[in-house]
């Protein structure tokens, strides 16, 4: 299931994010905007567009969280793999994605306390 849905994101991103799927949008508004008069500018008329927009909106909302999770993931473990080969850097730092907000703002200061004396 897990595997299923990972597939259906990353398929739906690269549709959504394409230029097709841009265009597609700019039609449907223009055609939105042209039935107006036909429809006397109704709230039914009103009521469609702002229901398809707010669906759509919902829906990209967890599209994007789950992209956005899975790049920075992927992110996390190249950076771990450079600094873990890297010969000069710290090791503590690896999975540091992983630690409380207190141990993050700590090492923060101590880099900042080294940049100092490096200066």
């Amino acid at each position: 299931m897990t595997e299923l849905f990972h597939h259906f994101t990353k398929l739906s991103a690269k549709i959504v994010g394409s230029a097709g799927a841009f265009i597609f949008s700019i039609i449907v508004i223009l055609v939105w905007v042209i039935t107006g008069p036909i429809f006397h500018f109704s709230n039914t008329w009103q009521l469609i567009i702002s229901t398809i927009t707010n669906i759509v909106a919902f829906v990209v909302v967890f599209l994007i969280q789950n992209t956005q999770n899975r790049d920075t993931e992927s992110i996390n473990i190249k950076l771990d793999e450079l600094i873990r080969v890297h010969k000069m850097a710290h090791q503590s730092i690896i999975d540091l994605d992983k630690l409380s907000d207190e141990q993050i703002n700590a090492l923060e200061k101590h880099y900042i306390e080294l940049s100092k004396h490096k200066k």
